[in-house]
This record gives structure tokens, sequence and C-alpha cells, in this order.
């Protein structure tokens, strides 16, 4: 009996040793991991790092392809920078109930909207989005003209006051264009070719008298002068409230920005030059790429295997489109090579696009307890249920990283402006911000802001004012409409 007691004993001490052993080695495999971890964290922070030498690098180079793009259509910069149509901006005097559409990709927005004169804010402000069906979608451009002025009509008609006996040589319509994140609403074969049109494009010019033309058929008392980029539009209501303001950027999930130069400033223009001489510009800085941009891994293989390869490096750094799918790229390695939400790789982490810039902002700046915000948009997102508040915080500061650097490019390349301007040194200058990555993420709209403030320092940072659009997403229309009045 002593016999078997002492064996099984040994047998038991001998499992509790193993087993001991085995935890052993499984601790010292998950310092392993960790510390892995850590490392590709670290590296990932000093490959986006962005000191303030090298965001005067960032702007001081989109300086250049500024001047370079305004100088000759013979050029190789990245930056396309269209002169646009509009003919004048709002002074601040306008009156009147007007009119605006947002063309959006697969749907649109109808905006009207009450301007008082002396830069009063807009009042009696309506809004109705509308979506475009696929078969007119898939359509011709004619057709999806027809679909809006229809629907445009329909809008006018249910509002009080509509003002519809006023002559139509006075009733402009203004009409922006938002580039589709849809990319079955930029394909092919589509109705409308999804670009921005300069001043002298024949084919926006065709496009003008084609919603014209179907206004005209369908009765509606309205003319559109011009197609603009949104970001026009969100220039025209920043000037509508300040003299001062000189340019506009989206940030949402694309980017652009508009800014008004001088005609002399613009030698490949040979146009008539505006009574005001002044100009405005669609940078289209999507396009814009520079050798000081800090880019990783993570961006090269995301741009390898986007659509669009070596197209539109900027906005794949800062726009809400491609923010979360680089947090996705880093977790996903982690995951791979550190095992950083267990053995094995959540199934979802390899889906390209599934981590929106909405939930990364949530995760950032979650502040619970435990980062219980992370915890849930791991789960609701990949299927993550296993998280510890430590991997939580990795996957918090990865959203820092990532947002930090696209803010802080998106400072720069607001400072860049103003400098192409020569207005740093010398006068107060109001910058509009309209999207919803700019609204709707406040700590990358802090980034952008202390970025600002650092590269100009204590003395010329109040030179550079920042603003968030007036009046909501589409109402740049509006203004534009305004503004339009006598062309």
């Amino acid at each position: 009996m002593r016999k078997e007691v002492g064996v099984v004993a040994v047998a038991t001490a001998a499992t509790i040793v193993a087993a001991a052993a085995l935890f052993r080695q499984w601790k010292r495999r998950k310092e392993r991991q960790w510390k892995q971890t850590q490392r590709i964290l670290r590296k990932f922070a000093r490959d986006c790092a962005t000191p303030v030498p090298k965001l005067w690098q960032v702007a001081n180079a989109l300086v250049s392809d500024m001047q370079s793009s305004l100088a000759s259509n013979e050029t190789s910069s990245n930056l396309n920078m269209l002169v646009s149509y509009v003919a004048s901006l709002p002074t601040g005097a306008e009156e009147g109930l007007y009119y605006g559409v947002n063309l959006r990709g697969a749907n649109f927005l109808i905006l009207c909207a009450r301007l008082g004169g002396k830069n009063k804010p807009l009042s009696d402000l309506r809004r109705e989005e509308i979506s475009v069906p696929s078969n007119v979608m898939l359509g011709t451009t004619q057709k999806l003209f027809d679909f809006i002025a229809l629907e445009l009509a329909k809008f006018v008609s249910a509002q009080p006051g509509n003002d519809n006996d006023a002559p139509a040589s006075q009733k402009k319509l203004g009409f922006t264009l938002s580039y589709p994140v849809d990319q079955a609403a930029a394909s092919p074969g589509t109705a409308i070719k999804w670009k921005s049109f300069s001043a002298d494009d024949m084919v926006g010019k065709e496009l003008v008298n084609d919603i014209n033309r179907s206004l005209e058929k369908l009765g509606v008392n309205f003319r559109v002068v011009s197609f603009v980029d949104d970001a026009i539009g969100n220039l025209a209501g920043g000037r509508y409230y300040n003299r001062e303001s000189v340019a506009s950027v989206t940030l949402g999930m694309t980017t652009n920005a508009a800014y008004v130069e001088q005609s002399h400033a613009v030698p490949r223009w040979h146009g008539m030059s505006p009574k005001s001489e002044e100009m405005v510009i669609s940078t289209e800085w999507r396009n814009f790429n520079s050798v000081h941009f800090p880019l990783t891994e993570f961006d090269a293989s995301l741009d390898a295997e986007s659509s669009n390869p070596g197209s539109k490096i900027f906005e794949k750094l800062i726009s809400g489109m491609y923010l979360g799918e680089i947090v996705r790229r880093v977790l996903l390695k982690m995951a791979q090579e550190t095992a950083l939400f267990g053995d094995c790789v959540p199934s979802k982490l390899n889906t390209p696009f599934l981590l929106r810039s909405p939930d990364m902002a949530a995760m950032h700046q979650d502040t619970s307890e435990d980062r219980k915000v992370v915890s849930e948009k791991l789960e609701e997102v990949f299927g993550i249920t296993n998280s510890t508040p430590m991997v939580r915080e990795v996957v918090a500061e990865v959203c820092d990283i990532v947002s930090e650097r696209g803010a802080r490019l998106a400072g720069a390349g607001i400072v860049g402006i103003i400098k192409k301007l020569g207005r740093i040194e010398t006068r107060r200058s109001v910058v509009t911000v309209e999207g919803g990555l700019y609204e709707h993420y406040r700590v990358f709209r802090n980034y952008l802001n202390s970025s600002v403030w650092e590269m100009l320092g204590n003395d010329l940072s109040d030179n550079v004012v920042i603003e968030h659009s007036h009046g909501g997403s589409g109402t740049g229309a509006v203004f534009l409409a305004a503004s339009q009045i006598h062309s």
C-alpha cells in the first residue's frame, strides 16, 4: 500500500514539475511575443514620426509643386491646380433664398437656405438627400441630370416662399461635386466620369449644358453656371463670413484643398482675367507626393494593392478612407507575428477596409476604464472577444500614431498653401475645413491644429486661423449660387 502511495506521489510531483516547466515555457514565449509587439509598435512610431523640420520639408515641397503646376501645363508636378469656373466669391452682402445641389456619387443633396447679408448666418436651411437609382447611375449623363432636375422641381415646389417668379437669368443653382468614395460610383460605366473640371475643360462645359437642358425641359426656373469641387463651395462659404478666408480644405473620406490665387501668379492661364484679379484654384492635392513623406511598409503594401498604385499618395496618408486600413494592416502583422489576439489570427482581420475611420476614432478616443470601447469595437468589427487591457492599449496606440501622422501632414499642407500666398508673416488668413474626419474626430482635429501652431511658433501662429465650415455638408453649393447671381 505504501509503495502505491509513493508511486502516486512521485507521479503527481512529476506532473506538477512538468506543468510548471510548461507554464514557464509558455510565459517565456508570451514575453518574447510581447517584446516583439513592442518592437513593431516602436518601429512603426519612428517611421511615422512628423517632427517640425519634416513638416516644413513637406510644406515646402507642396509650395514648389504648386508653383510648377501654375507655371505650365507641361510639368512633372503631381498637382493639377485646376483653375475654377467660379468668376466671383461671396462678399458677405448677399441676400435672399438660394438653392444648391451637391452630387456625391450614388446620391445627392438638394439644399436651400436664406442669406441675410452683412455676414449674417444662414437661416431657413433645408436639405434633402436623394439616392440615385442604379439604372439611372448606369445610364447616360442626360438621364442622370433629368432625374436630378425632376427631384429639384419637387423640392422647390415644396418650399414655402420659393420665389419661383424670379427671372431665370437671375436664378442660379449652385452645383458642387464630391469625389465619390463608393468605387462602384466611380467605375467607367457610370453616368459621370468622376473628375474635377477646370474653367477651360470642354467636358465640364458640356455637362453644364446638359444639366441646363434638363432644367429647361422640365420647366425648372434655374440655371447652372459651373460644376466645381465641393472644396470650392466651402471656400465660398468661408468668404461669405470673412474676407480673410483664403483657402478651404476637405478632410473626410477623401481630401482636397482650394484657395484664392492672384491671376498674375498663374502664368499658364491664357483666358480672360477676372475683374477681381482673383482666381479660385482647386489644388487636387490628393495627388500630392513627396520624398519627405514618412512612409512605412504598410503604406507601401496598401498602395501596391490599391486600384491606383503610385497615385493619390497624400490622400492615402491623411483621408478617412485609408486611416483605418493602415491600422488594420499593422494589427494584422502583430497578430501574425506576435499572436497579439491569440494563437489563431482572427479571420476578419484579413479583410481589407473593414475598419472604418469612425470606429478607429471611437477606439482612439476611448477614455473608459480598461478601454471598454476598444474591446467592443474589436468584437464588433473583427469578432475578437479575448482582448486584454494591455492589448487594447496597443490598439489605441496604433490608432494614435496613424491619426497623428495624417493630421500633422494635413496641417503641413495648410501651412504650405498660406506660404505660397506669401501671407504667413504679413497677413491674417482664415482656412475653412470641412468633412467628417475633422468635424467628428476630436483628437485628429487637435493634432492638426497643434501642428500648425508648432510650425509657425508663438509669433506667427495667430496669422493662420482654422475654422470649421459653415452650415454643414453641401451648403457650399448655396453660397456659390449667391455669388454667381450676376454671372
